[in-house]
């Protein structure tokens, strides 16, 4: 069976999307889950990947060791290209996007670290962070608007460029991030899912605490 190599579900947004993809599909996998930032994570991982990171996709001899990689990989092997929108240009964009995300938005990434347990975090919205959210509302909004009678999904149907931003949807989560309803409606959406609502459950079944992704401050703190 395929081994779907992950990291903490509360904190790895880059398991989260090849995760979300199968489970959403109903592809039968292997979960084996290696806890980040302890002392044996790198030689566990390494025994996986010489890439040393999560995930990582064992199949039949074949290894895949990024995120985006392996999304495609499914939707080939499995979806036969339903991991994308049909169309030819709304392929081509919604591939767009998720190589967006998969690429940039490092400030998100290193101000709202992905801590799906956690809720009514703050962080300090700096102008460079601020930009970031206004380019992912700007994304979401529009696209929404664009695909909304073809469905909730960002492209109408589910595909591979929702995985990509879902960790985004639980970071907005988390940081309380204000958003236009047309947002607000994709993300409850997003979390209502069978596939990341169940993700979400189980990450708040893990015991493990990294404090580096313990970031931003509760209402208590404040």
């Amino acid at each position: 069976m395929m081994k779907l190599i992950i990291g903490n579900k509360n904190y790895s947004s880059w398991s989260l999307r090849p995760w979300l993809l199968l489970t959403a599909h109903g592809i039968p996998f292997e979960e084996v889950r290696i806890p980040l930032k302890t002392e044996h994570t790198k030689a566990s991982l390494m025994t996986w990947s010489d890439a040393g990171k999560v995930p990582v996709l064992h199949e039949d001899g074949l290894v895949v060791w990024d995120s985006l990689a392996i999304c495609e990989y499914i939707s080939e092997r499995y979806l036969e290209g339903r991991g994308w929108p049909e169309d030819m240009q709304h392929r081509a964009r919604a591939r767009a996007c998720a190589a967006e995300m998969h690429s940039g938005f490092a400030q998100l990434r290193e101000s709202m670290t992905m801590n799906c347990r956690a809720t009514g975090r703050r962080v300090d919205i700096t102008p460079a962070l601020q930009s970031e959210i206004d380019r992912i509302i700007q994304l979401w909004s529009g696209l929404r608007s664009e695909f909304a009678e073809k469905g909730p999904w960002l492209f109408g149907e589910f595909s591979i460029a929702d995985c990509m931003y879902a960790p985004v949807v639980s970071r907005f989560r988390t940081y309380g991030v204000e958003v236009p309803q047309v947002c607000a409606d994709y993300m409850a959406h997003v979390i209502a899912s069978e596939a990341m609502a169940l993700w979400l459950k189980q990450s708040g079944e893990e015991k493990e605490t990294i404090p580096a992704y313990e970031v931003g401050l509760t209402p208590a703190d404040e």
